[in-house]
């Protein structure tokens, strides 16, 4: 039988660089790095892993839109809009503002003719086969609105608003859908490009692949094994594309990779029913965010928000970009807490290299771990967020 697998090659090669979608290619500190997909037979598997330039194989898996749990257009009353996000991170209390930082969002594309994105060079690349770069669905839009966005009719929408390189990978195809080759295209192409922080609110999809083996007539044992089968390759997977990207950067670890934790927990129906974070936050190297909301002066983990994250960030009612209306929308969940951190992560790597500090993603990241605090949140667990509310540097 065969399958259609993902694989991750690094060859020794003194070649020019050269990249597209079908295809992605770069230099690592090894030499040429390829990912590209092929349909193997078990056999042909194992003799791919076999040559030494394969460092991974893995069984390419359905990704999926950690769509938000709500979402509405915001208040016409402009004085009744507010992105609350923005003063509980602290973002209006620094002069930081992300200059000269790359951020990648790699989502469902971008609405570049919204006013929130005016000046800043967008670079947009199609991996989902939609032969469209734009963004039909409005996530993407409104996750880039709050990494880097300009203020829309007198409202803050943006953590970092005076970014000019944004690189817009777009990996769910329009009306849904996706799977992990994208991702790992797509993460390629964004550190070809110096990406410095790379957001992705987005999911590895075990639960819709079980349910959909289930309805080609796969027991439901059966399928859990498959889909679980998928899940453990493509975690590894994750894992050897990070690593691989490290080391393509001279002097430390590759870009800061941030991603949503995930919104199948449920609270207020039980206090036990947390959800831990998904893949791809739960990965190596990843910087997992979970969401919080407004509790009085204070903040708690939102109802809906995965747990066993290494941050929390504004993920209730946020206000940004809305595609195609040209104004705003108000969305929640953890996908609207993940850019909160990836605006914050560029607020920081400007900041270590505004002290003349040698930069690196791994040095940002420490930095930005070791300020999150616990100190305006409500009964946090532990077990829900390691380090804690995420803040701008002071």
């Amino acid at each position: 039988m065969l399958r259609r697998y993902a694989i991750l090659e690094v060859k020794k090669a003194n070649r020019t660089y050269s990249s597209s979608p079908g295809v992605a290619s770069t230099k690592s500190a090894d030499g040429e790095v390829k990912i590209h997909a092929a349909e193997l037979s078990e056999a042909e598997r194992r003799d791919t892993k076999r040559n030494p330039a394969v460092k991974d194989v893995s069984l390419i898996m359905p990704i999926r839109l950690i769509a938000p749990v709500s979402k509405a257009p915001a208040k016409a009353d402009k004085t009744q809009q507010s992105s609350w996000g923005i003063k509980a991170v602290g973002a209006d209390r620094t002069d930081l503002d992300g200059s000269d930082v790359v951020v990648a969002v790699l989502d469902t594309g971008i609405d570049q003719k919204h006013p929130a994105f005016a000046g800043i060079n967008i670079l947009p690349e199609d991996f989902s086969g939609s032969d469209d770069k734009g963004d039909t669905d409005g996530h993407g839009t409104h996750c880039a609105g709050t990494i880097f966005g300009k203020d829309v009719d007198g409202v803050r929408i943006g953590i970092a608003r005076n970014i000019k390189q944004a690189l817009i990978g777009k990996v769910f195809k329009d009306g849904g859908g996706g799977d992990s080759l994208a991702i790992y295209r797509a993460m390629q192409w964004a550190t070809d490009n110096k990406a410095d922080v790379i957001s992705m609110s987005l999911g590895y999809d075990f639960p819709g692949m079980v349910r959909e083996l289930e309805q080609d007539g796969y027991p439901i044992e059966l399928a859990t094994s498959i889909a679980l089968e998928h899940f453990k390759d493509n975690l590894r997977m994750f894992d050897s594309v990070m690593n691989v990207l490290e080391a393509g950067r001279p002097f430390g670890r590759g870009p800061i990779v941030v991603a949503a934790s995930g919104n199948e927990s449920d609270r207020n129906r039980d206090p036990r029913f947390r959800i831990s974070a998904s893949l791809p936050s739960s990965a190596k190297g990843v910087i997992s965010v979970a969401a919080v909301r407004e509790n009085g002066s204070g903040y708690e983990i939102a109802n809906f928000s995965n747990g066993r994250a290494k941050v929390c960030a504004p993920g209730q009612d946020i206000v940004s970009a809305a595609a195609a209306q040209k104004g705003l929308a108000v969305m929640s969940g953890t996908s609207m807490a993940c850019p909160h951190v990836a605006g914050l992560a560029a607020l920081w790597w400007q900041s270590l290299v505004n002290s003349g500090a040698l930069t690196n993603a791994e040095k940002v990241t420490q930095r930005m771990l070791a300020a999150s605090t616990a100190a305006n949140m409500v009964g946090l667990d532990p077990e829900d967020v390691e380090n804690g509310f995420a803040m701008a540097p002071v």
